[in-house]
Protein backbone atom coordinates (compact mmCIF):
# COMPACT_ATOMS: atom_id res chain seq x y z
CA UNK A 1 0.00 0.00 0.00
CA UNK A 2 2.85 2.38 0.91
CA UNK A 3 4.43 1.74 -2.50
CA UNK A 4 1.15 2.51 -4.26
CA UNK A 5 0.75 5.75 -2.33
CA UNK A 6 4.35 6.73 -3.07
CA UNK A 7 3.84 5.99 -6.78
CA UNK A 8 0.65 8.02 -6.83
CA UNK A 9 2.39 10.96 -5.13
CA UNK A 10 5.28 10.74 -7.60
CA UNK A 11 2.88 10.69 -10.55
CA UNK A 12 0.95 13.64 -9.16
CA UNK A 13 4.19 15.57 -8.62
CA UNK A 14 5.34 14.84 -12.18
CA UNK A 15 2.04 16.08 -13.60
CA UNK A 16 2.28 19.27 -11.56
CA UNK A 17 5.86 20.05 -12.64
CA UNK A 18 6.23 23.13 -14.81
CA UNK A 19 6.77 22.46 -18.50
CA UNK A 20 10.37 23.68 -18.41
CA UNK A 21 11.27 21.06 -15.83
CA UNK A 22 10.19 18.24 -18.11
CA UNK A 23 12.53 19.45 -20.88
CA UNK A 24 10.73 17.96 -23.86
CA UNK A 25 12.92 18.27 -26.93
CA UNK A 26 11.99 16.28 -30.01
CA UNK A 27 14.72 13.87 -31.12
CA UNK A 28 16.93 15.10 -28.29
CA UNK A 29 18.29 17.96 -30.40
CA UNK A 30 17.17 21.42 -31.55
CA UNK A 31 17.92 21.94 -35.24
CA UNK A 32 18.02 25.37 -36.83
CA UNK A 33 17.92 25.57 -40.63
CA UNK A 34 19.37 28.69 -42.28
CA UNK A 35 18.28 29.13 -45.89
CA UNK A 36 20.09 32.09 -47.39
CA UNK A 37 21.70 33.57 -50.50
CA UNK A 38 25.31 32.41 -50.44
CA UNK A 39 26.28 33.31 -53.99
CA UNK A 40 23.78 35.74 -55.53
CA UNK A 41 22.97 39.43 -55.48
CA UNK A 42 22.00 39.47 -51.78
CA UNK A 43 24.96 37.46 -50.47
CA UNK A 44 26.73 40.46 -48.88
CA UNK A 45 23.60 41.45 -46.97
CA UNK A 46 22.82 37.95 -45.69
CA UNK A 47 24.78 34.84 -46.79
CA UNK A 48 27.72 33.67 -44.70
CA UNK A 49 27.21 36.67 -42.42
CA UNK A 50 23.73 35.44 -41.48
CA UNK A 51 25.13 31.97 -40.81
CA UNK A 52 27.77 33.55 -38.56
CA UNK A 53 25.09 35.57 -36.77
CA UNK A 54 23.20 32.33 -36.13
CA UNK A 55 26.30 30.73 -34.65
CA UNK A 56 26.92 33.75 -32.42
CA UNK A 57 23.35 33.59 -31.12
CA UNK A 58 23.70 29.88 -30.28
CA UNK A 59 27.08 30.57 -28.69
CA UNK A 60 25.67 33.43 -26.58
CA UNK A 61 22.84 31.20 -25.41
CA UNK A 62 25.35 28.63 -24.22
CA UNK A 63 25.33 26.09 -27.06
CA UNK A 64 22.50 24.09 -25.55
CA UNK A 65 18.84 24.60 -24.71
CA UNK A 66 17.01 22.59 -22.05
CA UNK A 67 20.21 20.59 -21.72
CA UNK A 68 20.08 19.47 -25.35
CA UNK A 69 22.51 20.36 -28.14
CA UNK A 70 21.69 22.92 -30.82
CA UNK A 71 22.63 22.09 -34.41
CA UNK A 72 22.74 24.48 -37.38
CA UNK A 73 22.23 23.36 -40.97
CA UNK A 74 22.54 25.69 -43.96
CA UNK A 75 21.85 25.90 -47.68
CA UNK A 76 22.08 28.34 -50.59
CA UNK A 77 18.61 28.93 -52.04
CA UNK A 78 20.08 30.60 -55.16
CA UNK A 79 17.10 32.99 -55.07
CA UNK A 80 14.87 30.19 -56.39
CA UNK A 81 11.68 29.34 -54.54
CA UNK A 82 11.52 25.79 -55.96
CA UNK A 83 15.02 24.93 -54.70
CA UNK A 84 14.19 26.33 -51.28
CA UNK A 85 10.85 24.49 -51.13
CA UNK A 86 12.46 21.14 -51.89
CA UNK A 87 15.06 21.65 -49.17
CA UNK A 88 12.52 22.83 -46.59
CA UNK A 89 10.42 19.68 -47.10
CA UNK A 90 13.55 17.51 -46.90
CA UNK A 91 14.77 19.23 -43.76
CA UNK A 92 11.43 18.83 -42.00
CA UNK A 93 10.53 15.32 -43.17
CA UNK A 94 13.95 13.67 -43.13
CA UNK A 95 16.22 15.77 -40.95
CA UNK A 96 13.69 16.87 -38.31
CA UNK A 97 14.67 20.55 -38.47
CA UNK A 98 12.70 22.52 -35.88
CA UNK A 99 12.87 26.06 -37.23
CA UNK A 100 13.62 27.49 -40.71
CA UNK A 101 15.27 30.92 -40.64
CA UNK A 102 16.62 33.84 -42.70
CA UNK A 103 14.78 33.18 -46.01
CA UNK A 104 16.17 36.22 -47.80
CA UNK A 105 14.10 36.83 -50.98
CA UNK A 106 10.37 37.30 -50.60
CA UNK A 107 9.51 34.58 -53.11
CA UNK A 108 11.61 32.08 -51.14
CA UNK A 109 10.11 33.21 -47.84
CA UNK A 110 6.51 32.94 -49.04
CA UNK A 111 7.10 29.43 -50.36
CA UNK A 112 8.86 28.24 -47.18
CA UNK A 113 6.21 29.76 -44.91
CA UNK A 114 3.45 27.75 -46.55
CA UNK A 115 5.34 24.51 -46.08
CA UNK A 116 6.12 25.43 -42.48
CA UNK A 117 2.44 26.03 -41.77
CA UNK A 118 1.44 22.80 -43.52
CA UNK A 119 3.90 20.78 -41.45
CA UNK A 120 3.54 22.79 -38.22
CA UNK A 121 7.11 24.11 -38.16
CA UNK A 122 8.22 27.60 -37.21
CA UNK A 123 9.61 29.89 -39.92
CA UNK A 124 11.43 33.11 -39.02
CA UNK A 125 11.80 35.56 -41.92
CA UNK A 126 14.71 37.91 -41.27
CA UNK A 127 15.90 38.62 -44.81
CA UNK A 128 12.75 39.31 -46.83
CA UNK A 129 10.45 42.31 -46.72
CA UNK A 130 7.25 41.95 -48.75
CA UNK A 131 4.27 43.04 -46.63
CA UNK A 132 2.43 39.89 -47.76
CA UNK A 133 4.65 37.90 -45.39
CA UNK A 134 2.80 39.25 -42.37
CA UNK A 135 -0.19 40.40 -44.41
CA UNK A 136 -2.53 38.32 -46.54
CA UNK A 137 -0.09 35.38 -46.66
CA UNK A 138 0.64 35.29 -42.92
CA UNK A 139 0.64 31.94 -41.12
CA UNK A 140 0.28 30.97 -37.44
CA UNK A 141 3.79 29.50 -37.47
CA UNK A 142 5.69 32.43 -39.00
CA UNK A 143 7.30 35.58 -37.64
CA UNK A 144 8.52 38.51 -39.74
CA UNK A 145 11.51 40.02 -37.97
CA UNK A 146 13.58 42.84 -39.46
CA UNK A 147 11.57 45.10 -41.78
CA UNK A 148 8.80 45.23 -44.34
CA UNK A 149 8.29 47.31 -47.45
CA UNK A 150 5.72 49.55 -45.76
CA UNK A 151 8.16 50.61 -43.03
CA UNK A 152 10.97 51.14 -45.56
CA UNK A 153 8.76 53.39 -47.67
CA UNK A 154 7.05 55.10 -44.75
CA UNK A 155 10.07 56.30 -42.79
CA UNK A 156 12.08 57.68 -45.71
CA UNK A 157 9.20 58.53 -48.05
CA UNK A 158 7.43 60.97 -45.74
CA UNK A 159 10.66 62.77 -44.94
CA UNK A 160 11.68 63.14 -48.58
CA UNK A 161 8.27 64.36 -49.75
CA UNK A 162 8.17 66.79 -46.83
CA UNK A 163 11.56 68.22 -47.79
CA UNK A 164 10.52 68.95 -51.37
CA UNK A 165 10.69 65.65 -53.25
CA UNK A 166 7.12 65.89 -54.53
CA UNK A 167 7.28 63.95 -57.81
CA UNK A 168 8.57 60.36 -58.00
CA UNK A 169 9.51 57.73 -60.55
CA UNK A 170 10.05 54.10 -59.49
CA UNK A 171 12.52 51.57 -60.90
CA UNK A 172 11.49 48.24 -59.41
CA UNK A 173 12.74 44.67 -59.42
CA UNK A 174 10.12 42.48 -61.09
CA UNK A 175 9.31 40.05 -58.27
CA UNK A 176 7.34 40.01 -55.00
CA UNK A 177 9.67 42.28 -53.01
CA UNK A 178 10.09 44.88 -55.76
CA UNK A 179 6.35 44.97 -56.42
CA UNK A 180 5.58 45.41 -52.72
CA UNK A 181 8.18 48.16 -52.28
CA UNK A 182 6.88 50.06 -55.31
CA UNK A 183 3.24 49.68 -54.24
CA UNK A 184 3.88 50.69 -50.62
CA UNK A 185 6.11 53.55 -51.75
CA UNK A 186 3.40 54.83 -54.07
CA UNK A 187 0.81 54.81 -51.26
CA UNK A 188 3.13 56.66 -48.89
CA UNK A 189 4.11 59.29 -51.48
CA UNK A 190 0.48 59.96 -52.42
CA UNK A 191 -0.62 60.13 -48.78
CA UNK A 192 2.17 62.60 -48.00
CA UNK A 193 1.05 64.94 -50.77
CA UNK A 194 3.43 63.83 -53.49
CA UNK A 195 2.75 62.29 -56.90
CA UNK A 196 4.13 59.27 -58.74
CA UNK A 197 4.76 60.12 -62.40
CA UNK A 198 5.61 56.61 -63.60
CA UNK A 199 7.44 53.35 -63.04
CA UNK A 200 9.36 50.64 -64.87
CA UNK A 201 10.35 47.14 -63.83
CA UNK A 202 13.23 44.84 -64.73
CA UNK A 203 13.95 41.10 -64.27
CA UNK A 204 16.48 40.18 -61.58
CA UNK A 205 19.39 40.21 -61.46
CA UNK A 206 19.79 43.56 -63.20
CA UNK A 207 23.00 44.37 -65.03
CA UNK A 208 21.92 47.17 -67.37
CA UNK A 209 19.45 49.80 -66.20
CA UNK A 210 19.84 52.06 -69.24
CA UNK A 211 16.25 51.75 -70.44
CA UNK A 212 14.74 52.34 -67.01
CA UNK A 213 17.04 55.29 -66.27
CA UNK A 214 16.26 56.96 -69.59
CA UNK A 215 12.53 56.68 -68.80
CA UNK A 216 13.10 58.05 -65.30
CA UNK A 217 15.10 60.96 -66.71
CA UNK A 218 12.42 61.73 -69.26
CA UNK A 219 9.71 61.77 -66.59
CA UNK A 220 11.19 64.88 -65.01
CA UNK A 221 10.49 63.50 -61.52
CA UNK A 222 12.25 65.12 -58.56
CA UNK A 223 12.96 61.70 -57.09
CA UNK A 224 14.01 58.45 -58.78
CA UNK A 225 13.26 55.67 -56.28
CA UNK A 226 15.02 52.32 -56.55
CA UNK A 227 12.75 49.51 -55.39
CA UNK A 228 15.42 46.84 -55.38
CA UNK A 229 18.19 45.50 -53.15
CA UNK A 230 21.75 44.22 -52.92
CA UNK A 231 23.97 44.35 -55.98
CA UNK A 232 21.04 45.59 -58.09
CA UNK A 233 20.89 48.70 -55.90
CA UNK A 234 24.62 49.24 -56.19
CA UNK A 235 24.67 48.89 -59.97
CA UNK A 236 21.61 51.11 -60.50
CA UNK A 237 23.09 53.88 -58.33
CA UNK A 238 26.38 53.80 -60.25
CA UNK A 239 24.61 53.88 -63.60
CA UNK A 240 22.27 56.68 -62.50
CA UNK A 241 25.28 58.84 -61.77
CA UNK A 242 26.86 57.90 -65.11
CA UNK A 243 23.65 58.98 -66.84
CA UNK A 244 23.82 62.31 -65.02
CA UNK A 245 20.56 62.02 -63.07
CA UNK A 246 21.93 63.71 -59.93
CA UNK A 247 21.89 66.53 -59.00
CA UNK A 248 18.77 67.39 -61.03
CA UNK A 249 17.02 64.27 -59.79
CA UNK A 250 17.48 62.82 -56.32
CA UNK A 251 18.28 59.08 -56.23
CA UNK A 252 16.57 57.32 -53.33
CA UNK A 253 17.34 53.71 -52.43
CA UNK A 254 14.17 52.26 -50.91
CA UNK A 255 16.32 49.52 -49.37
CA UNK A 256 20.02 49.97 -48.76
CA UNK A 257 22.48 48.52 -46.29
CA UNK A 258 25.88 49.21 -44.82
CA UNK A 259 27.25 46.50 -47.14
CA UNK A 260 25.94 48.42 -50.17
CA UNK A 261 27.50 51.66 -48.92
CA UNK A 262 30.79 49.87 -48.30
CA UNK A 263 30.77 48.45 -51.83
CA UNK A 264 29.91 51.80 -53.42
CA UNK A 265 32.24 53.88 -51.25
CA UNK A 266 31.32 57.09 -49.43
CA UNK A 267 32.27 59.20 -52.44
CA UNK A 268 29.43 57.65 -54.46
CA UNK A 269 26.93 57.06 -51.66
CA UNK A 270 27.31 60.27 -49.63
CA UNK A 271 24.16 62.24 -48.93
CA UNK A 272 21.74 59.39 -49.60
CA UNK A 273 18.81 59.03 -47.22
CA UNK A 274 17.17 55.69 -46.53
CA UNK A 275 15.42 53.65 -43.86
CA UNK A 276 17.44 51.30 -41.65
CA UNK A 277 16.45 48.88 -38.90
CA UNK A 278 19.90 48.57 -37.30
CA UNK A 279 23.26 50.32 -37.25
CA UNK A 280 26.30 48.87 -35.52
CA UNK A 281 27.13 52.16 -33.78
CA UNK A 282 23.74 52.79 -32.15
CA UNK A 283 24.51 51.81 -28.55
CA UNK A 284 26.81 49.74 -26.34
CA UNK A 285 25.03 46.44 -27.09
CA UNK A 286 25.07 46.96 -30.87
CA UNK A 287 28.75 47.90 -30.75
CA UNK A 288 29.66 44.89 -28.61
CA UNK A 289 27.88 42.49 -30.98
CA UNK A 290 29.32 44.22 -34.05
CA UNK A 291 32.90 43.97 -32.81
CA UNK A 292 32.55 40.22 -32.20
CA UNK A 293 30.97 39.83 -35.61
CA UNK A 294 33.75 41.87 -37.23
CA UNK A 295 36.48 39.79 -35.60
CA UNK A 296 35.20 36.71 -37.43
CA UNK A 297 33.75 38.22 -40.63
CA UNK A 298 36.02 41.26 -41.18
CA UNK A 299 32.93 43.31 -42.00
CA UNK A 300 30.38 45.07 -39.85
CA UNK A 301 26.97 43.34 -39.68
CA UNK A 302 24.11 44.43 -41.87
CA UNK A 303 20.66 44.96 -40.36
CA UNK A 304 19.56 41.60 -41.77
CA UNK A 305 22.49 39.79 -40.16
CA UNK A 306 21.90 41.51 -36.81
CA UNK A 307 18.20 40.65 -37.14
CA UNK A 308 19.11 37.02 -37.75
CA UNK A 309 21.11 37.01 -34.52
CA UNK A 310 18.12 38.48 -32.68
CA UNK A 311 15.59 36.04 -34.14
CA UNK A 312 17.66 32.93 -33.35
CA UNK A 313 18.48 34.13 -29.84
CA UNK A 314 14.80 34.87 -29.22
CA UNK A 315 13.79 31.44 -30.55
CA UNK A 316 16.14 29.72 -28.12
CA UNK A 317 14.83 31.85 -25.25
CA UNK A 318 11.27 30.86 -26.21
CA UNK A 319 12.17 27.16 -26.30
CA UNK A 320 13.73 27.51 -22.86
CA UNK A 321 10.67 29.32 -21.51
CA UNK A 322 8.26 26.83 -23.07
CA UNK A 323 10.19 23.83 -21.80
CA UNK A 324 9.82 22.22 -25.21
CA UNK A 325 10.57 22.79 -28.88
CA UNK A 326 6.93 22.05 -29.78
CA UNK A 327 5.77 24.65 -32.29
CA UNK A 328 2.58 25.86 -30.62
CA UNK A 329 4.13 26.40 -27.20
CA UNK A 330 7.23 28.10 -28.60
CA UNK A 331 5.14 30.46 -30.74
CA UNK A 332 3.08 31.38 -27.69
CA UNK A 333 6.22 32.29 -25.76
CA UNK A 334 7.71 34.23 -28.68
CA UNK A 335 4.61 36.38 -29.00
CA UNK A 336 4.41 36.95 -25.25
CA UNK A 337 7.97 38.04 -24.51
CA UNK A 338 9.68 41.41 -25.16
CA UNK A 339 12.64 41.34 -27.55
CA UNK A 340 15.71 42.93 -25.97
CA UNK A 341 19.12 42.33 -27.53
CA UNK A 342 21.81 43.88 -29.71
CA UNK A 343 19.33 44.38 -32.55
CA UNK A 344 16.50 46.14 -30.73
CA UNK A 345 15.09 47.15 -27.38
CA UNK A 346 11.51 46.40 -26.33
CA UNK A 347 10.54 44.74 -29.58
CA UNK A 348 7.19 42.96 -29.62
CA UNK A 349 5.67 40.36 -31.97
CA UNK A 350 2.10 41.20 -32.97
CA UNK A 351 -0.75 38.82 -33.72
CA UNK A 352 0.11 38.95 -37.43
CA UNK A 353 3.65 37.71 -36.70
CA UNK A 354 5.37 41.04 -37.39
CA UNK A 355 8.05 42.06 -34.91
CA UNK A 356 7.53 45.74 -34.11
CA UNK A 357 10.62 47.78 -33.23
CA UNK A 358 12.21 51.16 -33.81
CA UNK A 359 13.32 52.09 -37.32
CA UNK A 360 15.82 54.76 -38.32
CA UNK A 361 16.14 57.37 -41.02
CA UNK A 362 19.85 57.57 -41.83
CA UNK A 363 22.02 59.74 -44.06
CA UNK A 364 25.27 58.48 -45.56
CA UNK A 365 28.20 60.59 -44.39
CA UNK A 366 30.59 62.43 -46.67
CA UNK A 367 34.13 60.97 -46.72
CA UNK A 368 35.47 63.86 -44.61
CA UNK A 369 32.81 63.21 -41.92
CA UNK A 370 33.76 59.57 -41.46
CA UNK A 371 36.29 59.34 -38.64
CA UNK A 372 36.77 55.56 -38.29
CA UNK A 373 36.37 52.49 -40.54
CA UNK A 374 32.69 51.67 -41.15
CA UNK A 375 31.63 55.04 -39.71
CA UNK A 376 29.14 55.52 -42.53
CA UNK A 377 25.78 56.70 -41.18
CA UNK A 378 24.31 59.67 -39.38
CA UNK A 379 21.03 58.77 -37.68
CA UNK A 380 18.66 61.59 -38.65
CA UNK A 381 15.59 60.33 -36.86
CA UNK A 382 14.46 57.42 -34.71
CA UNK A 383 10.91 56.37 -35.54
CA UNK A 384 9.07 54.24 -32.93
CA UNK A 385 7.86 50.91 -34.24
CA UNK A 386 4.17 51.74 -33.83
CA UNK A 387 4.71 54.72 -36.15
CA UNK A 388 7.08 53.05 -38.62
CA UNK A 389 4.99 49.95 -39.35
CA UNK A 390 1.39 49.92 -40.54
CA UNK A 391 -1.16 49.63 -37.70
CA UNK A 392 -2.41 46.15 -36.85
CA UNK A 393 -5.94 47.30 -37.65
CA UNK A 394 -4.84 47.78 -41.27
CA UNK A 395 -3.21 44.36 -41.54
CA UNK A 396 -4.56 41.99 -44.18
CA UNK A 397 -3.49 39.03 -42.01
CA UNK A 398 -6.51 36.95 -40.91
CA UNK A 399 -4.79 36.34 -37.56
CA UNK A 400 -5.03 40.05 -36.81
CA UNK A 401 -8.84 39.89 -36.90
CA UNK A 402 -9.15 37.27 -34.17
Amino acid sequence: MKKLIASAISALFACSMPAHAQEKVSDGIVKIGVITDMSGLYADNVGTGSVLATRLAVEDFGGKVLGKPVEIVTMDHQNKADIASTKVREWIDRDKVDVITELGSSAVALAAMKIGAEKNRITMVTGAGATRISGEDCTPTNVHWVYDTYALANVAGKEIVGSGGKSWYFIAADYAFGHALQNDGTKIVNAAGGKVLGASRYPIPGNDFSSQLVQAQASGANVVALANAGMDTQVSIKQAKEFGLPPKQKIVAMLMSIADVHALGLEQAQGMYFTESFYWNLNDDSRKFARRFFEKHKRMPTALQAGQYSAVLSYLKAVQAAGTDATTQVMEKLKAMPINDAFTKNGKIRADGKMIHDMYLVEVKAPKESTTPWDYFRVVKTVPGDQAFAPLAESACPLAKK
